[in-house]
């Protein structure tokens, strides 16, 4: 073999010449490390994702509905008296499922649960399922985009970040009890300052209990509205057709409540400002 000059060249120089080069073993680690982290990242997040495209889709959501549980009520509430604790872990599995899917007309599940299980032990477990399934989304969010926004955040995002995490117990707290804010985007926007998640779930778990008994209470009393409303137009509940409106039972003054506690939760992030300064 030849050089570039014409010269012949040794075997083997023209071996070690046309040798396929090596691949650094440090660097092809690094790539599929580098791989798998985001598969690890963002597997979790697309799973979620299709999960709830495949609910939507099937039309799954739309079975929430107080009509639905008006019409099965009475099979609904034979299955709770003879199998009582699968009917309750049942309804937590399908509370958890619901909220990690960000199904709409969680107020209706916990109404069910009030009017099914009473509500002192209803609202127990609508609060255990609705943290686990919280606490599910809080953290596919963070591990995915929260890390992400965080890493990219500008100084103004940076700074609000800290200021969150600084006193985000009671600022959840007050996300949790103030009823304005959707159950959805309160359980995604923690894990965008990357709070941690015992203090996410223990301020989630307390945040709910006000809101989770009042409308398990509610639910608790619905076979008396029900009653009420078959007098005045009698097989409304197997038709579905008695008219509850859920809104009605809401009253002014349980929500004014619920402002007062939410702003109850502020004093102490109030005082340590004051005192600050």
């Amino acid at each position: 073999m030849k050089d570039e000059n014409g010269s012949e060249m040794l075997g083997d120089e023209a071996k070690i010449m046309n040798a396929p080069k090596e691949t650094d073993p440090a660097v092809e680690t690094q790539a599929t490390n580098s791989v798998s982290g985001r598969i690890k990242k963002w597997l979790p997040l697309a799973i979620l994702v299709l999960l709830m495209i495949l609910a939507f889709s099937q039309g799954l959501h739309k079975q929430l509905t107080l009509s639905n549980l008006i019409m099965r009520r009475q099979e609904l509430a034979g299955f709770v008296d003879q199998n009582i604790v699968l009917a309750i872990l049942t309804y937590m599995i399908a509370y958890t499922v619901s909220v990690a899917l960000s199904f709409p007309g969680a107020s209706l599940l916990t109404i069910a649960g009030g009017f099914l299980f009473g509500w002192v032990l209803g609202g127990f477990a609508t609060v255990f399922g609705a943290t686990v399934g919280a606490c599910a989304v809080f953290l596919v969010a963070r591990s995915s985009f929260g890390e992400v926004l965080t890493k990219r955040a500008g100084p103004f995002l940076s700074r609000l970040a800290e200021g969150f995490r600084n006193e985000a117990f009671n600022y959840l707290l007050f996300l949790r009890l103030t009823p304005i804010f959707p159950f959805w985007l309160v359980n995604i926007a923690p894990a965008i300052f990357q709070m941690p998640l015992s203090s996410y779930a223990i301020a989630t778990f307390v945040g709910i209990i006000p809101g989770t008994f009042a409308f398990a209470f509610i639910g608790s009393g619905l076979d008396s509205v029900i009653e009420a409303q078959e007098a005045a137009n009698p097989g409304c509940a197997a038709a579905g057709t008695c008219q509850v409106d859920v809104a009605a039972l809401v009253t002014p003054q349980l929500l004014i409540a619920f402002f007062a506690l939410g702003i109850a939760s502020l004093i102490p992030v109030v005082l340590k400002k004051v005192r600050s300064r």
